[in-house]
């Protein structure tokens, strides 16, 4: 039997870590043993417990209590646990996810005692490396032994880097194996897509109307902790909403909205409080959020995660960013990049109310990734 170690830390990890959990739970009991390790990096109740009680992953064998810290303390941290726990479990495979602070702890623990690394969602790039998840993708990637891409972009990136995308096993860091093997998290949202609404009433909780409102997500550092992209986007989200009288619908992580009454200009700060049109609630579970991205008319975000979910749901999505590692939603016509500048999100969204003609083709694979990856592991 193989033992893997699967490490998350970011809710977007626990939410990506069920579909592979639940593959390996349901065609695989015999042959693959799972271990969990959860490092903590999100501690919020509503940010991590939920997922696993919501999606019935197993729970954690570890929880390593990191919480929140700078980047080197928090990463240090997580390396020192996680190598004390990799040296106790000798896994097969050490299974990473993204390129949060815990992909990077993972993969430098798990490379520096030669335990070989999964990756998945590797080769994904924005190519601004002011961003540390890029640091971190890219770190993790060239440390891995087997990596796993969502979608062909990824591959070519991999290979623009020097991955042989040819090799042939056995697989180690230095010949390692690539895949595309599609989007895990489509294999959730199609397997979640029917019981969330039935699992939540958060449409009738915000009154509402299915189709006629607008989902907004803003979490990134370089949009919530500099002033002049924070007003210039909730600029942006007040006028439409105003203009519109479009509800929009923002789930926000608490230390966002805290931050909200510093880094807003007074005035706008209060029109956007007193606007009716806005509302902004506390951060949304898995299945919230699926039956906000599912109903909606239209997604503004600068999340990777829900850009995707918006195209799974065939919602158009305005980026609030300068690029996207999802490169296939922009070069489908169904995204727009609009970074935080308040004139293009207007234009953008101008754009998709007239939109009549959007298209939605299956780039994010079949929904089976989390199968592909375990016949992997049984095969290595």
């Amino acid at each position: 039997m193989k033992k893997i170690l699967t490490i998350i830390g970011a809710r977007p990890q626990i939410i990506k870590a069920a579909a592979l959990s639940r593959a390996i739970r349901n065609s695989y009991p015999d042959k693959i043993k799972e271990v969990i390790v959860h490092t903590g990096q999100h501690y919020d109740e509503n940010m991590s417990e939920v997922f696993f009680n919501e999606m019935q992953i197993p729970k954690p064998d570890y929880n390593l209590g990191t919480g929140s810290a700078s980047h080197g303390k928090q990463t240090a941290d997580m390396i020192e646990k996680i190598e004390e726990i990799l040296i106790k479990e000798k896994p097969g495979f050490v299974v990473l996810y993204g390129d949060t602070n815990s992909t990077l702890a993972g993969s430098v623990a798990a490379a520096k005692i030669h335990i070989p690394i999964v990756h998945i969602e590797a080769g994904l790039r924005s190519f601004n490396k002011s961003m540390p998840e890029e640091i971190n993708r890219i770190v993790c990637d060239h440390t891995s032994t087997l990596l796993f891409s969502p979608t062909r972009t990824g591959i070519n990136n991999l290979i623009r880097e020097g991955f042989n995308s040819h090799t042939k096993p056995p697989f180690t860091p230095d010949n390692p194996g690539i895949f595309h093997c599609g989007d895990i998290m489509y294999d959730n949202s199609l397997h979640f897509a029917k019981i969330a609404e039935e699992k939540t009433d958060i449409l009738q909780k915000y009154n509402l109307q299915k189709g006629d409102f607008i989902l907004g997500t803003i979490h990134r550092d370089n949009n919530t902790d500099i002033p002049e992209r924070l007003n210039a986007i909730f600029k942006a989200l007040n006028e439409i909403a105003s203009e519109n009288k479009t509800d929009i619908v923002l789930p926000l992580h608490p230390r966002t909205s805290k931050i909200l009454k510093h880094n807003l200009n007074t005035g706008l700060f209060e029109a956007v409080s007193n606007n009716p049109y806005i509302k902004i609630v506390p951060p949304a579970s898995f299945f919230e959020m699926i039956a906000l991205e599912k109903n909606c008319k239209l997604v503004m975000t600068d999340s990777g995660g829900v850009q995707k979910e918006a195209y799974y749901f065939k919602k158009p999505v305005i980026i609030l960013r300068a690029e996207t590692e999802w490169v296939e939603i922009v070069e489908n016509s169904t995204g727009k990049i609009t970074d935080a500048n308040t004139k293009y999100i207007l234009a953008a969204y101008s754009n998709f109310v007239n939109a009549i003609d959007l298209d939605y083709p299956p780039v994010f694979g079949d929904g089976k990734a989390a199968e592909f990856i375990c016949n992997k592991f049984i095969g290595e």
